[in-house]
């Protein structure tokens, strides 16, 4: 069985304080960054086990995409967990978002052909030059990642910097605003730095429409706990005693809309498993990952699959 999962375990602190950020922030204690680490241990645990002939459900081949509230790459048992799960042949891409505040000479250790990084730069946190810096030294050592922004508009002329700066080949993201709208002509702008643009431009009508999760996609807490995703609370089971296996079947959104990209990616009515065709997690299209096809050949994708305004 082939499986995606989506983990976000109880870290929840980050060095940034956002203010267009829909996480709550919140200083961990020490007693909760233990508490984190033993959950990322058990969890990195059962995923090695997935390997295992004599696992429960052996064979199945892993993808994971680590969403913590906070910031993880700044803990070393998120950078040593990634590293070690690269490195297993039955995982087929580990990934994670982070804000790159962290150094990146831990990569040294993962096989990059299997990791990967959803990097966002968020203006006011850190200097450009710093960020940018950064992203220098992932393409250095040779990593594969994506880089991004939130489409406010104080953001936009950041955004055009980011894009002039970056290589050529590094998909440039925007994630639209929450509760923000854009005009027309706003939302051209945003589509000329990310042709991809208008999928996040306004949320997606989902109810009663087929996801992949619930089925080959999950959402995984720090105790276990296993949801369809990260926006629909009813529970499957747990991934530790395998009770979720069972729950396991297409089933329809049952929302009314869904409007973060981690999640209308799974839609089936939507094009983006095309799009992002061995980079689903890592928001890296596929025009964009062979070395030397670039960004023309982003653009050209997004204009050929753009959705159509309501």
């Amino acid at each position: 069985m082939d499986l995606t999962i989506l983990y976000r375990g109880p870290l929840a602190s980050c060095d940034y304080d956002c203010p267009y950020c829909p996480f709550a922030k919140r200083r961990d204690s020490r007693e909760q960054l233990r508490a984190d680490r033993a959950a990322l241990a058990r969890f990195a645990d059962w995923a090695t086990a997935q390997g295992e002939g004599d696992a429960p459900g052996p064979g199945d081949r892993l993808s994971i995409l680590f969403t913590p509230w906070g910031e993880g790459l700044v803990r070393s048992w998120y950078r040593r967990t990634l590293a070690e799960l690269s490195r297993l042949p039955h995982i087929r891409r580990v990934a994670i978002q982070t804000n790159l505040s962290c150094r990146t000479d831990w990569l040294a250790e993962a096989d990059l052909d299997v990791l990967a990084l959803w990097c966002t730069y968020h203006p006011g946190q850190t200097p450009y030059d710093r960020f940018l810096a950064k992203t220098r030294e992932l393409a250095a050592r040779g990593a594969r990642f994506s880089v991004g922004i939130v489409g406010l508009p104080g953001h936009l002329d950041h955004a055009r910097k980011l894009r002039a700066d970056l290589p050529e080949q590094v998909y440039l993201w925007v994630n639209a605003a929450e509760g923000h709208s854009y005009t027309d002509e706003d939302a051209a702008l945003w589509t000329e730095l990310d042709p991809l643009f208008p999928f996040s431009r306004r949320p997606h009508e989902s109810a009663g429409l087929p996801c992949r999760t619930g089925e080959s996609v999950l959402s995984v807490d720090g105790d276990g706990t296993v949801r369809r995703c990260h926006f629909v609370r009813t529970e499957l089971g747990n991934l530790y005693d395998g009770s979720y296996r069972a729950a396991l079947r297409p089933r329809p959104c049952p929302l009314a809309v869904c409007d973060c990209h981690i999640g209308y990616v799974h839609l089936e009515t939507l094009p983006l498993y095309d799009v992002f065709a061995g980079g689903v997690l890592e928001r890296i299209p596929s025009a964009a990952a062979p070395a030397g096809r670039g960004a023309r050949s982003v653009r050209l994708a997004g204009q050929a699959l753009r959705p159509t305004p309501p």
